[in-house]
């Protein structure tokens, strides 16, 4: 484990893989993406054993305790012996949630839609659009 007494926070961030790039831990704290301890910090404070980080990547906000203090680049298989994820599991979902637009799913490599597709298209946001109008003149006719 680490010998040092305390290392920056844009290090360690970056030594336990939360961040691909010590200047994009260093970015993230000046723009107050990272918290210690309930305060916004300059990437040069020092971490110390204990300290809880929170990191806001949206839409997720990371939670982490320093376990040990760690100043090189760690395999991603030993960053557990350094960090310790407090992040809650409501937040780890936010991850998986289906997006709320309505985009049409394409499968990748099937080039644009031929003109059919581009009609089918058409009238399937159609009908979405029409149910929505739909539903709120309804309650407009019941009032």
């Amino acid at each position: 484990m680490g010998n040092d007494s305390a290392v920056r926070l844009d290090k360690w961030l970056w030594a336990v893989r939360i961040f691909k790039t010590r200047s994009d831990a260093a970015d993230a704290c000046r723009t107050n993406k990272v918290l210690v301890n309930g305060s916004y910090v300059k990437p040069s404070r020092e971490v110390r054993i204990g300290d809880t980080i929170t990191v806001k990547k949206m839409p997720v906000v990371y939670t982490y305790r320093v376990v040990a203090l760690v100043s090189s680049r760690q395999p991603a298989k030993e960053v557990p012996n350094y960090a310790e994820n407090l992040t809650p599991q409501e937040e780890l979902d936010k991850l998986f949630v289906p997006k709320l637009t309505i985009f049409v799913q394409r499968d990748r490599g099937t080039g644009r839609p031929t003109k059919r597709e581009r009609r089918e298209i058409d009238s399937l946001m159609e009908e979405v659009y029409y149910d929505e109008d739909f539903d709120e003149g309804e309650s407009d006719e019941d009032l």
